[in-house]
């Protein structure tokens, strides 16, 4: 539900996201409130009650443009079409929330891409079953981080990665942040590769592993860590990392 549907078609057309939508993994459809505005001039937005600089995206051609693209989602057989407001408002997008609505089962999302100040909350409240937020920062639409929502779920697909290790060993997937990697060269400007990795012993590269990953969140989410419990082995394997005085 976006007022620049090329931009969403364009960027949803390439990458990882555009070989699952060509394999017929997913399905996109665009929306424009403007098809649905009943003026000549097909307006779409107004300014605030209450004063302030701005204009609030009307109720009506929003509504109507959901009732169709919900009509279409039924065709395509999905029985409960929701409605995913982005807005800076909403609950912080986690992996395991992506997780979930990648998983559902005859899952279809009407994602609502906001614009101006923001939406008429009346729609809002008739309309939205949830709101998300992809960072605590403003972007000037609703179209980017409703690419990042369709990106997220898109590459959790069976069958979008070309090798679905990638999206099991992804940052976050365990509660942590991914490991550093390397490829080739072995030396890049007096940089090595770690050693471990070179070994070809993979009990100590998948320790190595799992102790950067450790140290990494230690280091730069420790709100990830607050909120796990971790195994015997990870917390002697973090305590090492602390200990070297790495950071």
């Amino acid at each position: 539900m976006t007022l620049f549907p090329d931009m969403v078609a364009q960027a949803a057309a390439i990458g990882v996201t555009g070989r699952a939508l060509q394999r017929g993994l997913w399905r996109l459809g665009l929306w424009n409130p403007r098809d649905f505005a009943t003026d000549n001039h097909k307006t779409v937005d107004d300014r605030p009650y209450g004063g302030g600089p701005g204009m609030v995206m009307l109720a009506l051609p929003l509504e109507q443009a959901i009732a169709a693209a919900k009509a279409a989602q039924r065709q395509d057989g999905v029985t409960t079409p929701r409605v995913i407001h982005l807005t800076p408002a909403g609950k912080p997008l986690t992996h395991a929330r992506v997780l979930a609505l990648a998983t559902a089962v005859d899952a279809g999302y009407v994602l609502l891409a906001g614009r101006y100040e923001g939406i008429d909350e009346r729609l809002v409240a008739r309309e939205v079953d949830e709101e998300v937020a992809v960072g605590d920062f403003v972007v000037s639409g609703g179209e980017l981080p409703a690419l990042m929502v369709i990106d997220a779920i898109a590459r959790l697909l069976p069958g979008a990665l070309n090798d679905e290790q990638s999206a099991r060993e992804d940052s976050f997937v365990t509660g942590l942040l991914d490991c550093p990697h390397y490829t080739r060269p072995e030396v890049y400007e007096g940089l090595a590769v770690p050693d471990v990795l070179l070994s070809g012993h993979h009990a100590q590269i998948r320790r190595w592993r799992l102790q950067q990953s450790l140290g990494r969140t230690w280091m730069r989410r420790p709100d990830l860590l607050a909120a796990r419990t971790l195994s015997d082995e990870e917390a002697l394997l973090l305590a090492q990392f602390q200990k070297s005085g790495v950071g």
